[in-house]
């Protein structure tokens, strides 16, 4: 139990943003309100910093303590990986369970590993790794047989009765499948309730020869199926086409249609370089070269187009950055301020895992071992959307940041996680995930160079009522963090 005195409590689920105090028990919200008391509750005085719920991330590849600290950091209390998602989900969770979490955490069912299983005879282990690992592989990006459709279509429903939230979608690591495989699939998340989060395969801009638009198709797909559709990082894969991406997805938005979007503010990405679309032959395209490529475990940067292929052809999961806008560019950057400013756009990381020299994955030491690497995202995208959109422009408000930060993210899960109804707001009886910060300081430390530096600013973090972070230092010892599973309709 705890009482936050005094600070400015602002819950996007009411509208409420006023001096007033949060009273937390048996890990949930107790009461808001001025003046409150309690015998039991000992007094954390909040006085002149935000008090609101914590941030809800739909796109964390991050799957161990050392990330989910650095996302503690960046105001995060619960971090998804619904994207690229676990199969099988049952063991994801046990493991994460058995390891312990800072944060709370969930899956969705990954598309990729039910169609490399079912077309390439690869056993789903619940790794990220092993989905790097066969980025390359041909034998899992071609187009089914009715019979292997209909297999891998029945091996997702499966996982979403095992607790899937939903279908995670890489359409953009095998952008050559039949469109009509797209529509099968919505199909099955109509049927289950269950939402799509996608990686859309290539926009025509980028190659005139893909099957369909990747934007178009999965506003085509909602709309004939009814399916709930969310459109994962618009900023990484519009690029330079964003304003006409963002232009249907408003359009289709007047229209009824369920789409949400997500976006994160950096110019570069992170993937395996053995992604489809980082063949030589495509680059140009996207406006870039081998020499926008660094590897992040090595901080090697791609010489030229014969080292490009020989990485993707000797190790297709190793990690890489790819440059694709010019922060420095005030005209790329005015493109990333314009999908965080998209009405009801989501911000989500993208939080990708790190590494050590000595190849660990992990760490529970605190301060994090030296020399990580990963992309500074992992540790700084809210805490920089903050520090851009709320302090330097005023394109948010703070309740607005709130809104975009926790409560809108919380809603895509209602469908399919009923729990997820007790977050990304502070109502009575609301999970007591909460995150204090200061307005004039928040902002992100992490950069390029040294992408582990955790974001300044956040004083407090409480995950299930039990605080992660108090007075600005990260408690080693805890663990709180609990799975949010979804609930077959």
């Amino acid at each position: 139990m705890v009482l936050l005195r005094g600070g400015r409590v602002i819950d996007p689920g009411t509208g409420l943003d006023a001096v007033a105090d949060v009273l937390v028990r048996d890990g949930k919200v107790a009461a808001v309100g001025p003046d409150l008391s309690h015998p039991d509750a000992p007094v954390v005085d909040v006085t002149g910093l935000v008090v609101g719920p914590g941030f809800v991330d739909l796109h964390s590849h991050v799957h161990g303590v050392a990330g989910h600290r650095l996302q503690a950091f960046d105001g995060v209390t619960t971090a998804l990986d619904l994207e690229s998602g676990l199969t099988p989900v049952e063991r994801g969770y046990a493991e994460a369970a058995a390891q312990g979490r800072p944060l709370n955490y969930g899956f969705s069912a990954s598309w990729g590993a039910a169609r490399a299983a079912v077309l390439a005879g690869v056993e789903p282990d619940a790794d990220f790794y092993s989905g790097l690992r066969v980025l390359d592989d041909p034998r899992w990006q071609r187009s089914s047989t009715p019979r292997e459709l209909d297999t891998w279509l029945a091996l997702l429903e499966r996982e979403i009765g095992a607790g899937a939230l939903g279908i995670g979608v890489l359409l953009g690591y095998a952008p050559r499948t039949d469109p009509a495989e797209f529509l099968a699939m919505a199909a099955l998340s109509a049927r289950a309730n269950s939402p799509m989060y996608t990686h859309v395969r290539q926009l025509v801009e980028a190659n005139p020869a893909t099957p369909i638009d990747g934007s178009a198709e999965l506003v085509r797909a909602a709309a004939e199926t009814g399916a709930a559709m969310h459109h994962c990082h618009v900023n990484s894969t519009s690029l330079r086409h964003v304003d006409r991406v963002l232009g249907m997805l408003a359009k289709s938005r007047e229209d009824g249609v369920r789409v949400s979007v997500e976006c994160y503010p950096y110019g570069a990405g992170s993937t395996g370089v053995g992604a489809f679309f980082l063949e030589p032959e495509l680059l140009p395209a996207s406006g870039i070269g081998p020499t926008d490529i660094v590897m992040v475990g090595t901080g090697e940067r791609v010489a030229d187009e014969a080292r490009l292929r020989h990485l993707r052809a000797t190790d297709p999961g190793a990690l890489c950055l790819v440059s694709f806008l010019d922060e420095a560019n005030p005209a790329d950057e005015a493109l990333l301020t314009r999908s965080l400013a998209f009405p009801d756009a989501i911000v989500a990381s993208d939080a990708m895992p790190l590494e050590w020299p000595d190849g660990s994955h992990d760490s529970r030491e605190w301060p994090l071992p030296p020399h990580g690497r990963t992309h500074p995202r992992t540790a700084g995208t809210f805490a920089k959307s903050l520090r851009r959109m709320v302090r330097e422009t005023g394109t948010w408000t703070w309740p607005e940041a709130f809104r975009r930060c926790a409560y809108l993210p919380a809603r895509v899960l209602d469908q399919v996680a009923p729990a997820a109804t007790a977050k990304g707001h502070l109502g009575v009886g609301a999970d007591a995930d909460l995150v204090v910060l200061d307005p004039t300081t928040v902002s992100d430390t992490a950069t390029y160079q040294d992408p582990t530096r955790p974001s300044v600013g956040v004083h407090h973090l409480l995950v299930a009522g039990t605080f992660v972070i108090r007075d600005r230092e990260l408690r080693q010892d805890a663990y709180p963090g609990r799975p949010l599973r979804g609930e077959p309709a």
